[in-house]
Parts: C-alpha cells; sequence; structure tokens
C-alpha cells in the first residue's frame, strides 16, 4: 500500500487482561458468582479493591468474576474465547462495529435468545426497544445494550482564535474551510510565527475527522439509497468531495500533513497544545480538551458547533444505533434457564437508579455531589475518579433515557453547550438503513471488504490515488464480496 504503513503490535505483545479478585470480606455471605468479559475503557483496569465494584456486589448480593481486556485486543481476545468455548456467562462485545461483524456467527444454538424473559424484569423491560431492534440477529434478540446518544459529533474549535481573526462559528463548509484557513495562515495566536494549523485530524476514518465532516457534505451513514438500491456511502459524489476536502487541506498545509497514520491521542495533543485550532470530534470532549488547554494557556478558549451545511444540503450529523457496547449470554456458560433468569437478575439491579449512579458518578460524597437534582463531580476527587469510576463505565446497562438517574452537572458553560448540541444532534441526524440489516457476507468479509476502502480513501486524500484508481479499487472491493454484500442488503431491505 502506498502512502502510508499502519504497524500493528501482536496480539500476545498488546494483550492486558485482569480479572478483578473479590476480597474475603466483600464476598462474604454473597449468594451467586457471575462470570464476565468486558473492554477496558481506561487506561487502567479496577484495582483488586475497587469500591465501586464492591459496592455493586453489596447491592445486588453477586461475587464477581470480571475479565477486563484492553480495547485495542478486545475483538481478538473475544473470538479467541469463543472459539475455545471457555466463554463467561456475560460476554461483551465492545462496539456496533465489532457486533455487526460477528451477527453471522450468532444463533439460538450458541446464545440465549432474550426476548421471552425482558418483560419479567422491572428494569430491563425499560430498554428502547427501537435500539434493541437495531441488535436484532434475523430476528432475533440476543443482547442487552449500553447506550449511545445517537450522534455526539461536531466541531470543536479555538474560540479565541475566531475573536482575534473576526470569525463567528461556521454554518457552512465554505465557512468551515475560511476558519482552517485563517488558523493556519492568519496567525490567530499573535505569535508572528507560523506555527499553527488549522485542523488536526487522525487516520480512523470514523472517529477521527473524515466522517463526521462527510456528514456535513450530505454523504450516506454507511449507506444510501440511490435509485431506490442501497448502495455504500462511498459510491456516492458527497464521499468524494469530503476526500476532495481533505486532499486540499493537505495540500494547502491547513491539516497535519501525517493525518492518515496520526493517532487520536496525537490528533487531541494539537488541540490541546496550541498547535491546531480545531478538531471535528466528539463534541462530549469539548469542556475536558479546554481544562487541560488552560492549564497552559489559561486564556484559551473553546467553543462547539454542531450545524453545519453543505453545498446541496442542510445540516446532517450521522447516527449510530443508539448502543455503544452489547451483552451476549452463551449457552456453555448459561445451560439452563435459571441460569440466565440469575444474569439477567443481576443486569436488572444494573439498571436500577441507584446503582446506574453508582457505575456513572461513583459513591456519593466521595466522587461526586447533588446539586440542582444533578451529579456535580467533585473536583478535588478528579483523579479518584478517574481511577476508580473511569474503568467501570464499560458495565453499564441502558443510558439516561431508560433509567431515571442524575444528570450530569454542568462543570461550566462550555460544558452545558456540549451537552445541548448532542441532544440537538437528534434533529438532524442521518441514520444508517442497513443497521438493522443482516448480511452474511458482510459478517465473514466486512473487515477486509473495509479496508480495501479505507486505504484507497487514504491514498486518494495523499494523492497516490487518483479518481479512476479509486474506482478501480471500488470494483476490487465489488470483487471480493462487496458486490454480494450489496445484495444481500437490498434483498434484506425490501423484505
Amino acid at each position: 500500500m502506498k502512502g502510508y504503513h499502519v504497524l500493528k503490535a501482536s496480539m500476545f505483545s498488546l494483550l492486558f487482561v485482569i480479572c478483578v479478585a473479590c476480597s474475603s470480606s466483600s464476598s462474604a455471605g454473597q449468594s451467586d458468582e457471575i462470570t464476565i468479559m468486558a473492554n477496558l475503557t481506561s487506561a487502567q483496569a479496577p484495582a483488586s479493591d475497587n469500591p465501586i465494584i464492591e459496592k455493586i456486589e453489596e447491592a445486588t448480593d453477586t461475587k464477581l468474576d470480571i475479565t477486563w481486556v484492553m480495547d485495542e485486543v478486545y475483538d481478538e481476545k473475544m473470538n479467541a474465547v469463543i472459539a475455545t468455548s471457555t466463554v463467561p456467562q456475560a460476554l461483551f462485545v465492545k462496539n456496533q462495529d465489532s457486533f455487526k461483524k460477528m451477527k453471522d456467527s450468532i444463533d439460538e444454538n450458541q446464545y440465549w435468545d432474550i426476548e421471552p424473559f425482558l418483560e419479567d424484569y422491572e428494569y430491563l423491560r425499560n430498554l428502547n426497544p427501537d435500539v434493541l431492534d437495531n441488535t436484532r440477529v434475523n430476528g432475533k434478540l440476543y443482547t442487552l445494550y449500553s447506550g449511545r446518544d445517537a450522534s455526539r459529533w461536531g466541531l470543536i474549535y479555538r474560540k479565541d482564535w475566531a475573536d482575534n481573526l473576526g470569525l463567528d462559528a461556521p454554518t457552512n463548509t465554505d465557512e468551515l474551510y475560511e476558519m482552517f484557513r485563517a488558523f493556519t495562515e492568519d496567525d490567530p495566536n499573535n505569535s508572528g510565527e507560523d506555527d499553527t494549523i488549522g485542523v488536526a485530524a487522525a487516520s480512523d476514518l470514523v472517529y477521527g475527522g473524515f466522517k463526521f465532516t462527510s456528514s456535513y457534505f450530505g454523504t450516506p451513514n454507511n449507506w444510501g439509497e440511490k435509485d431506490g438500491e442501497l448502495l455504500p456511502e462511498f459510491m456516492f459524489d458527497e464521499y468524494i468531495d469530503t476526500m476532495d476536502f481533505f486532499k486540499d487541506l493537505r495540500g494547502k498545509g491547513y491539516v497535519n500533513q501525517d493525518f492518515p497514520a496520526t493517532s487520536q491521542s496525537d490528533q487531541n495533543d494539537m488541540l490541546i497544545t496550541g498547535k491546531a485550532g480545531a478538531v471535528v470530534s466528539c463534541i462530549c470532549s469539548a469542556g475536558s480538551f479546554q481544562d487541560q488547554l488552560q492549564a497552559s494557556d489559561p486564556d484559551a478558549v473553546l467553543d462547539v458547533q454542531n450545524r453545519i451545511s453543505g453545498p446541496n444540503n442542510g445540516p446532517g450529523n450521522w447516527s449510530n444505533s443508539g448502543y455503544g457496547s452489547v451483552v451476549l449470554f452463551p449457552k456453555a456458560s448459561n445451560e439452563t434457564e435459571e441460569d440466565l433468569r440469575n444474569v439477567l437478575a443481576f443486569f436488572n439491579e444494573l439498571m436500577k437508579p441507584e446503582n446506574y449512579n453508582l457505575l456513572t458518578y461513583g459513591i456519593e460524597g466521595t466522587h461526586y455531589e447533588v446539586v440542582d437534582g444533578k451529579a456535580k463531580g467533585i473536583e478535588s476527587a478528579t483523579e479518584q475518579s478517574q481511577r476508580e469510576v473511569r474503568p467501570v463505565l464499560g458495565l453499564v446497562i441502558g443510558d439516561e433515557t431508560t433509567v431515571d438517574a442524575y444528570q450530569p452537572y454542568p462543570k461550566n458553560e462550555l460544558y452545558a453547550k456540549q451537552y445541548e448540541q448532542i441532544r440537538d444532534n437528534n434533529n438532524i441526524l442521518i441514520n444508517d438503513p442497513t443497521a438493522p440489516l443482516d448480511s452474511e457476507t458482510f459478517g465473514q468479509k466486512g473487515g477486509a471488504l473495509q479496508q480495501i476502502i479505507d486505504d484507497a480513501t487514504s491514498n486518494y486524500m495523499l494523492g497516490d490515488l487518483d479518481l479512476d484508481g479509486f474506482n478501480e479499487e471500488i470494483d476490487r472491493w465489488k470483487a471480493e464480496g462487496g458486490e454480494q454484500v450489496i445484495e444481500e442488503y437490498n434483498e434484506a431491505y425490501q423484505q
């Protein structure tokens, strides 16, 4: 592959698995033990005496045996566990992309269809039926889900730089381009040096800025309808427009030159350290980014903007399927209906408001306090919360729309604005029509097929492929299974 190289460490060098052991005092008197495998959402696994887990065990009368696995190698570890039949009673799948790729391997011989049981549980029955439908496999329901906002994406930018240059928040792609140009060429930080770039992007074409920006141009979300047929997003002109936008940004020096090989952490660092004036990212991070930025530059101010229109369309933002991780219940480790009901009862208790608050915010009086009916993090406990609360967020089931729990207390105006704009995104969603559909070929070849398009997209933006070359890669995608994916999705779509 020309243009850049992606290095992957081996599974064995990255694998980080930690079992949370329960102390004798915390497990005394507990009636049930439940084994769980979950992805780690922080850099550090929960300690063996994590107080959140201990309180969850106490509240649910359960002893937990949790295997935490780093996000980077979770899929490999999960597949290895499934292949050896050493599955836990509750098996998390880390995100919807991973789940979509494994759908073809899910059936009633391996996993419990939980739909007949949900109505028996006070809190599980409150899960959003539309989101549950998006997780169905061949019409059957095998999973619980951890909820996600339908769309959290938008522009995070240096408002102080924009004010210095007399720029308002961009409302269309032309104004967005002009902001990136000005942040690069017009000395926005008044340093007198050529020391800034307009925007930082990362190699991840979904979460590194490309897909978010493609929404502004009106690109379909993964798949779209053209002349009555579902086709993948990269077969639409708007996808080409987005590639041209980034190619031009790179050619003019308005974006980091090596963005097709840049990690998301490096992308964020460019904003936080004052090198870049913007990122197109999850605006949920804006407040945290500003906190870090102001640690070295107290006068720095960030702002967010979620509504940006394209040349031929109004504002839009791509939508996920309403869930992040999902939980499967293998029959190999839940041999009887009674076994399954015990595990479902535990997850039902996790949706109890006080337990949901515990997993989400920590211990009241230690990690947060209630102000105006909302959960406000205790500033002096920030590091403690990162160490004790953040690692266990992966166990959350449902979301604040399905649980009568606390909402977060906004730390400042920016935190409040990012929260409001994430909610506003629900009014401009671009939905994926294939979210509830199944394709056997995609399940078998989806990863390899997507890599063809990812490489072609990056190489086009780097100038190593022209449009003819990009279309040749689409033809290769079709020949290696993509054409069958199109047929299968359209067959399911017409039913």
